[in-house]
């Protein structure tokens, strides 16, 4: 099990188990944002927020000796490896915890202004942090990777700034493959990851755009970037792959935009919302070759 599906099993572990021990209103004024700033809420989100930072920093530079901090910091240009599906993913992580973060402390009341510096902003501390480390280590830190990284948090923010709502969503989904990362340090930067099969979407909110229409306002259309063969080393020795991008169109949903009074639903909307949901899919890719699925995960 991936960290992905292992932070989606204990959020849904943590849900059940407050859906057995309270009542179901209890739940839902426990989760409804506070109307103003609610001290012990803002001081819980501070703590998880430098928990969460802590902890990442140290699972994603292990082993901390000093033998990982034994270079000048400088720079690698990797822009060109796995075919750029690694800066796909830095700019969904990024997007994705500045927005967890974000959303956290509008739980807690905190203004807007505040939210969109010390919530969003976290997804770009927090991935820059690790590429900072990488820079005293032989490894080099990425210009690449920094540069996806603030493009995650800009998008989040300005979007915020420009509808006060997200209209276009990256999202990511999985599937199988025969081929794992050849390069480990890449599972550094593939944080979801290291399977070939990854793809990340754009998924946009089609009602967002066209308030006056009849489109149901959860209805999306999404844009996913995937790879097939990059910089992997296949399971079975002496088999070869081709590397080569590919390109998906789909429907999806925002299920944040159903329409629902339980809390309790909205935040579980919310954490499910960052997969994109299986749907009728055309891809294509730089071969030549299209494909449709009926369904595509």
């Amino acid at each position: 099990m991936n960290t992905f599906n292992k932070i989606l099993f204990l959020f849904a572990l943590t849900i059940f188990s407050f859906n057995i021990s309270w009542g179901q209103s209890e739940i839902n004024l426990l989760l409804r944002p506070s109307d103003s700033l609610n001290i012990a809420r803002r001081n819980a989100v501070v703590v998880a927020e430098s928990a969460f930072y802590v902890a990442g920093m140290i699972q994603m530079n292990k082993p901390l000796t000093s033998d990982h901090f034994n270079a000048k910091f400088h720079f690698v240009s990797d822009n060109v490896s796995c075919l750029q599906m690694d800066k796909a993913n830095h700019i969904f992580v990024s997007y994705q915890i500045g927005n967890l973060f974000s959303n956290a402390l509008q739980w807690s009341g905190v203004s807007k202004k505040n939210q969109l510096i010390y919530g969003a902003g976290m997804g770009f501390v927090f991935l820059n942090s690790i590429e900072l480390a990488d820079g005293f280590s032989k490894k080099g830190a990425s210009y690449g990777d920094v540069i996806a990284n603030s493009i995650g948090t800009s998008l989040f923010v300005s979007q915020e700034l420009l509808w006060k709502e997200q209209r276009i969503i990256p999202k990511w989904s999985c599937g199988t493959s025969g081929f794992v990362c050849a390069n480990p340090e890449k599972t550094k930067s593939q944080l979801m990851g290291t399977l070939d099969k990854e793809t990340i979407w754009l998924s946009v909110n089609l009602h967002s755009f066209f308030k006056a229409s009849k489109i149901p306002k959860w209805m999306n259309l999404a844009i996913g970037y995937g790879t097939e063969g990059v910089d992997y080393r296949p399971r079975i020795l002496g088999t070869k792959q081709v590397k080569f991008h590919q390109y998906y169109f789909s429907f999806d949903a925002d299920l944040t935009k159903i329409d629902t009074k339980s809390h309790f639903l909205k935040t579980v909307f919310s954490v499910v919302n960052v997969v994109k949901i299986p749907a009728p899919t055309f891809e294509i890719n730089e071969k030549g070759d299209s494909k449709i699925y009926f369904f595509y995960f």
